[in-house]
């Protein structure tokens, strides 16, 4: 009888031991924030304000310990965005960078901010210790063009560990006698090694890596005046060093190029996995690897089209997601949109990451806003 006694006693602190484990790793539920009436999203998907006042908000990434960092262009600042209690709702925001050059890219480190310049990469030392009181930063490199035209940059760090930082086209179409136009680069963190990851690529502003094979994914903005409906927009992949893909001789699948269409065969070039709308000024994106979002939307990706400027009727101003089986594209179609109202935009998404908790940030230069979307099945 005691035996079953002690038994009993066992299994009940085994059982009580499990539920506080499991509690403990339980995230906290959100607060029923007020949404954004403007924007359309799928059923069971929400989308509130996370950070407001965040002037010409671009590109972000996260630190270690949480802190949001922003890029900007025209502001000329970088913004650390801090939410104390973890609600998905931001408590501070804070200038950490001022009258800088376009830093619109951001990456984190081992602690340390790599923020882009258009002609230099710099970082700011263990950053997040010193957000009230920023160290001065140390330059990284000094070796890009100063050219204005598609002079910003959007960076990241690959799963090589190093620095990926893309030139564009000094030009809406032109062909330069120095190669480090219109490419992907590539660095240690240090700056050093700097190389030519790929070529062709008239002007990128986001890239991502598969999840599953750590393939470099990226968006690239098609060239202007060919009419409202060419070329599209691009989503390429590049699994190795020295690929071309085809600027400024051909575009999407085997457009060839009215000026410089006749020095090239368009068979040379890598095509597209997917033609993007045309103009929509696709932007950051993303591989969704979170679980908060139905199962269908893992390892797909989300892409922040900027919106049209020379377009007879505008196209873009959205998100939107491509599916994938393996390495070919499925499906495109739009996830989120809204931010164009009667042909006119009041905001533009620019860049989208994950949160820890599956949800994702999206950035609003024209707001000067930062988005939460979550979802929830109940």
């Amino acid at each position: 009888m005691k035996q079953l006694k002690d038994l009993a006693l066992l299994l009940f602190i085994f059982t009580a031991t499990l539920a506080c484990t499991s509690s403990d790793k339980t995230e906290k539920p959100l607060p029923d924030y007020e949404t954004v009436p403007q924007i359309n999203l799928p059923d069971g998907f929400k989308i509130h304000v996370y950070a407001e006042n965040v002037d010409n908000a671009r590109s972000m990434v996260l630190g270690d310990k949480g802190t949001l960092f922003v890029g900007s262009r025209t502001a000329g600042k970088v913004y650390a965005i801090i939410d104390k209690d973890q609600d998905y709702q931001a408590d501070q925001v804070i200038v950490i960078a001022d009258n800088m050059n376009q830093p619109n890219g951001v990456a984190f480190l081992n602690g340390d901010l790599y923020v882009a310049e258009i002609s230099k990469i710099w970082k700011f030392e263990n950053i997040e210790e010193h957000l009230n009181s920023p160290p001065a930063p140390v330059l990284i490199s000094d070796d890009f063009p100063t050219d204005g035209h598609h002079g910003w940059k959007y960076i990241a760090f690959g799963p090589d560990g190093k620095l990926y930082v893309p030139v564009g086209a000094p030009c809406n179409i032109c062909l330069s006698d120095d190669e480090i136009y219109a490419s992907i680069t590539r660095m240690d963190p240090d700056g050093s090694n700097h190389e030519i990851f790929a070529h062709g690529i008239r002007n990128t502003v986001g890239f991502d890596w598969h999840p599953e094979d750590g393939t470099l994914w990226f968006t690239d903005n098609g060239r202007d005046w060919l009419g409202d409906n060419l070329p599209p927009d691009e989503l390429n992949q590049a699994p190795q060093a020295g690929m071309h893909f085809g600027y400024p001789f051909c575009h999407s699948t085997g457009i060839a190029d009215p000026e410089f269409g006749d020095q090239r065969n368009c068979d040379e070039f890598s095509f597209p996995v997917q033609d993007l709308g045309p103009h929509v000024a696709a932007l950051g994106m993303l591989f969704y690897t979170g679980d908060m979002f139905p199962e269908s939307y893992r390892n797909s990706i989300l892409i922040a089209e900027h919106g049209s400027w020379n377009r007879s009727t505008p196209i873009g101003y959205r998100i939107t997601r491509v599916e994938l089986n393996g390495n070919t594209a499925v499906s495109y179609e739009t996830f989120a949109n809204g931010w164009l109202q009667n042909e006119s935009p009041w905001g533009r998404p620019v860049d989208v990451i994950q949160m820890p908790n599956g949800s994702i940030l999206v950035s609003d230069d024209t707001s000067g806003t930062i988005y939460n979307i979550t979802y929830s099945s109940e």
